[in-house]
């Protein structure tokens, strides 16, 4: 069912509801008025003949018939019985008197006046005293004027109530569709939204409404899915640019050594030039396997208490002995409960510290970096800091995109996945990243790190 049909359902459910609930209270209100006026007549007709026959006129019982017979305003099928208070019949207008059961004679006796309805006849019973007589009266007839303006206003109700519906069944579809209107406006236009010009954009008409900020929304989105776009065919053409370059120069030294006649000692050298690049190959591949697997996997990993300065402290063993130009200085405070331990995800944290403190030694003047540790409220701070050439202001929030590289490490091997890698890493730890970079200080990476955060890859 489309949301047309379902807010026309809805709508005219509603009205249709609420006339049928005002078409019956305004039925039974005019019932209880027209039975009240009725049984006033009645009893009217009652006391009539009650002061005819017992009051100062002492009419005979039947010239009583004879005028009620002949009067223009007698009822149908009227019909008036008067009991004394021994339940002895008194009077009765008629020879096709209306039965009345004792229980109803007891009933006025106790209660002075009843009401009540049988078929289309209506009987109003009352005690009346006239002198020292005490009397039951017992009034009858048919509210034809009266029946027949109830089943007129029933007919114009119920008619009425069909024309309602009706009319607002067509104006809710009318109405509901010119509400529904922009969104089939939407539609359309989404539909001729593709990967080949997702550059095309949402009307947003006036921008307040909700139809507006509906659009607004789906531009953002297509803002989102378009820079999405765009990076993933940069990653592409750059991971593509950066495969190619050792595969090319690992096919020429192959090629070359098999034309020549090198001696062992050349041929040694060109293996270990292919090691290299076969080796650079290996750590392009794991750095982008490794962002994949964070971008596709959410699962929750378990993390313990890690203590920063021993993790620290295995990153520059480690690159003491890879590279043994690099020089890594740890400044630690001195205080006695100085103990920078948090939760986190061991593995993840090291592959990130080592990416930066091996960028800081490898682009600084002289391979030279120095880490600074800081205990912080709720968390620690790690800073890292080389003396090298800056990273130009208009390339900082560049740097930690894939393959995005700054013009300050042209000439320095990379393959720009390092960053990009680091700063997933710390945002799985809900922490921070941020870099300055100014001329005559060099650079500064600060990452700021929560005591215990939900890792999740």
């Amino acid at each position: 069912m489309t949301i047309r049909t379902r807010l026309i359902v809805m709508f005219s459910s509603i009205v249709v509801a609420l006339l049928v609930l005002f078409s019956t209270f305004l039925y039974w209100e005019e019932e209880l008025h027209r039975q009240t006026v009725f049984s006033n007549r009645l009893k009217h007709e009652g006391l009539t003949s009650a002061e005819a026959l017992f009051g100062n006129e002492k009419l005979s019982p039947q010239l009583l018939k004879l005028l009620d017979k002949n009067q223009m305003t007698v009822l149908d099928k009227e019909e008036v019985v008067i009991f004394d208070k021994n339940k002895k019949i008194l009077y009765e207008s008629g020879t096709d008197y209306f039965d009345i059961p004792a229980e109803r004679l007891d009933e006025v006796i106790k209660n002075d006046e009843i009401y009540w309805q049988v078929g289309q006849g209506e009987i109003f019973g009352f005690r009346y005293h006239v002198g020292t007589k005490e009397l039951l009266i017992f009034s009858s007839a048919v509210d034809v004027y009266g029946l027949s303006k109830q089943r007129n206003l029933a007919i114009m109700l119920i008619t009425g109530c069909l024309l309602t519906t009706l009319v607002v069944f067509l104006a809710g579809w009318f109405f509901a569709g010119r509400a529904l209107q922009p969104i089939n406006r939407i539609i359309k236009q989404l539909d001729t939204i593709t990967a080949s010009n997702m550059d095309l954009r949402l009307d947003e008409g006036n921008r307040t409404d909700e139809i507006a900020q509906l659009s607004l929304r789906f531009n953002q989105m297509l803002e989102r899915l378009q820079e999405a776009f765009r990076l993933q065919k940069s990653f592409v053409a750059h991971a593509s640019h950066e495969l190619r370059t050792p595969l090319t120069a690992i096919t020429g030294q192959i090629q070359v050594s098999l034309l020549a006649n090198d001696s062992p000692e050349e041929l040694k050298a060109m293996i270990q030039s292919v090691l290299e690049d076969v080796q650079q190959l290996n750590k392009l591949a794991n750095g982008l396997l490794d962002i994949a697997g964070m971008d596709s996997n959410q699962t929750p990993l378990k993390h313990n208490l890690v203590n920063l300065t021993e993790l620290l402290w295995g990153v520059r063993q480690e690159l003491s002995e890879k590279k043994p130009e690099y020089e890594v200085l740890l400044l630690l405070e001195q205080e006695k409960d100085f103990m920078p331990e948090l939760y986190a995800h061991e593995a993840l944290l090291y592959t990130a510290l080592i990416n930066l403190i091996e960028n800081g030694a490898k682009f600084s003047d002289n391979n030279t970096v120095s880490v600074k540790i800081e205990c912080i409220e709720n968390g620690a701070r790690v800073t890292i800091h080389n003396s090298g050439k800056p990273i130009p202001e208009n390339e900082i929030l560049e740097i930690f995109e894939p393959f995005k590289r700054g013009s300050n490490s042209r000439n320095t091997p990379g393959h720009g996945v390092g960053l990009s890698l680091v700063k997933k890493i710390v945002e799985l730890h809900q922490g921070q990243i941020t870099v300055q970079s100014a001329e005559n200080i060099g650079t500064t990476f600060t990452v700021i790190l929560p005591y215990k955060a939900q890792t999740k890859i």
